[in-house]
C-alpha cells in the first residue's frame, strides 16, 4: 500500500491540511495541532470542496487543483506534484 501527502496549509494555531492519496484514492487529510487534543480526521474531496466550505484551507486546494489543470501535461509542475 503506497501513502503519499502533499501538505495544503498550515493554520496559525498549528493545524495542518494535507492532500493524501491511498492506493489511487485521494483525500484531504486534518492533523490538528497537539495542544488541541483533536484526532487527525480525513474527508473525501467532493466533501472538502463543497461550495459552502470558504476557508483557507479549502481555497488552498482549489489553487492547487487550478494550477494542475493549467499546466501542460508534460510540465514540471504536473511531474512534481507528489514530491513536493
Amino acid at each position: 500500500m503506497e501513502n503519499r501527502q502533499r501538505e495544503l496549509y498550515t493554520s496559525s494555531n498549528g493545524d495542518r491540511w494535507y492532500l493524501q492519496a491511498v492506493d489511487g484514492e485521494a483525500v484531504v487529510l486534518h492533523q490538528p495541532n497537539s495542544s488541541s487534543g483533536g484526532r487527525p480526521s480525513e474527508a473525501a474531496l467532493h466533501t472538502f470542496l463543497n461550495p459552502r466550505n470558504k476557508g483557507p484551507e479549502h481555497e488552498a486546494l482549489r489553487r492547487l487543483i487550478c494550477g494542475l489543470a493549467t499546466a501542460e501535461s508534460d510540465s514540471s509542475e504536473a511531474k512534481v506534484f507528489w514530491n513536493a
